[in-house]
This record gives C-alpha cells, sequence and structure tokens, in this order.
C-alpha cells in the first residue's frame, strides 16, 4: 500500500499490517540487505496455504518455511518496495540470470536510443542470449550502441543476440511493454 502522505514514484508501496517479507538472492536463496536486487517472497495468513490437487505447483511457489516466492524482482528501500522486473523474463546467459531491465536502462542512456525493449533469444551454446529491439533518435548504429554498451555492462549482459531497430516497441494501454510480443518478433527473425 503506499501511504498518502509518503507517496513515491516508482514504487509499489510499503508493506501492509500482517504481512512479512523478504528479498532473495534469485540464485541461491539467500536473505538480501535493503537496496539489493532480488525475488520477492511474503509470508501472512492471507495468502493462499496450496494449489488445489496440484503438490507440484504448489511446491515450485511456496518453500518449505511458508514463503510464497512471487516471481517479481524488486529493490527495498526506507520501507519500499519497487518491482524492476519479473523472474520469468530473465534472460538465462548460461549460469547467470540476466535481468532485462537493467540492460534497458542503460541502453536509455545512450543519446541515440528513444526506447528499447531487451528479450533472450535462443543459442545453442549459452541456452540465451540477450537481443535489444530499439527505436532510436537520429543516426545511430548497431556497431555505436554496441561500443556503448561494452563499457557499461558486463560481459553476460552485452547484445551478443543482436540488435533491432524498430518504429516502436508493443506496449499495452498503460504503457507497459509486451515482452512477449518482443519474444514473438525474436521468435520470427531469428
Amino acid at each position: 500500500m503506499t501511504p498518502i502522505s509518503e507517496e513515491k514514484i516508482g514504487s509499489c508501496g510499503k508493506l501492509v499490517s500482517n504481512v512479512e517479507a523478504k528479498i532473495v538472492d534469485i540464485s541461491t536463496g539467500a536473505t538480501l540487505p535493503e537496496g539489493e536486487r532480488g525475488e520477492l517472497c511474503l509470508k501472512t495468513p492471507s495468502i493462499m496455504s496450496y494449489y488445489h490437487k496440484n503438490p507440484e505447483a504448489t511446491a515450485a511457489v511456496i518453500d518449505s518455511e511458508g514463503w510464497f516466492h512471487t516471481g517479481d524482482i524488486v529493490i527495498h528501500q526506507d520501507g519500499f518496495f519497487s518491482i524492476v522486473d519479473r523472474l520469468k523474463e530473465l534472460i538465462k546467459v548460461k549460469s547467470h540470470q540476466v535481468s532485462p531491465s537493467e540492460i534497458e536502462e542503460e541502453l536509455l542512456r545512450h543519446p541515440g536510443v528513444m526506447d528499447a525493449g531487451v528479450v533472450g533469444v535462443p543459442d545453442d551454446r549459452s541456452g540465451e542470449l540477450p537481443r535489444a529491439y530499439i527505436v532510436k533518435k537520429g543516426d545511430t548504429s548497431a556497431e555505436d550502441i554496441m561500443n556503448f554498451m561494452k563499457e557499461r555492462v558486463a560481459s553476460v549482459k552485452q547484445l551478443k543476440g543482436g540488435i533491432r531497430f524498430v518504429e516502436s516497441l508493443p506496449k499495452n494501454p498503460t504503457g507497459k511493454m509486451l515482452r512477449r510480443v518482443l519474444q514473438e518478433m525474436a521468435v520470427a527473425d531469428p
């Protein structure tokens, strides 16, 4: 919930009464300190106990200590939670989990990039590789963007799946990017 007197832009609010939360590392499951990116886990009597007649689905989201794993990647700071990604949208590069939104944030710092969307494309050696769909402004090139990114992100976050320039990115009426549609575009244009 967002307290009226404490609105924080980009946040989905604070915990309500009788709800516990922790942020866990998506690889190790270890609890993370404030300010770190990880999966949001919740515990409260008002969350479901199980999926009816589906113990496998229950085990996939509720751990042995009763924590519900939301699949939301969040940052917790000063009591506020900000959703920054979805676990299902992470790109699996070798043994690394790569956040598309982190790459998009860096791409948007480039003066020739108006908008950007990143998805994983299949790769025989790495599992997946990041590919960017970019709405450019001006006369920038894929090579210019690649060079820009080399200095800013780790090797596994480089756009080794390529760059595709597009007129616009698929978004819903509220402006949220439709990664599913970008994924379909990637399948159609390997």
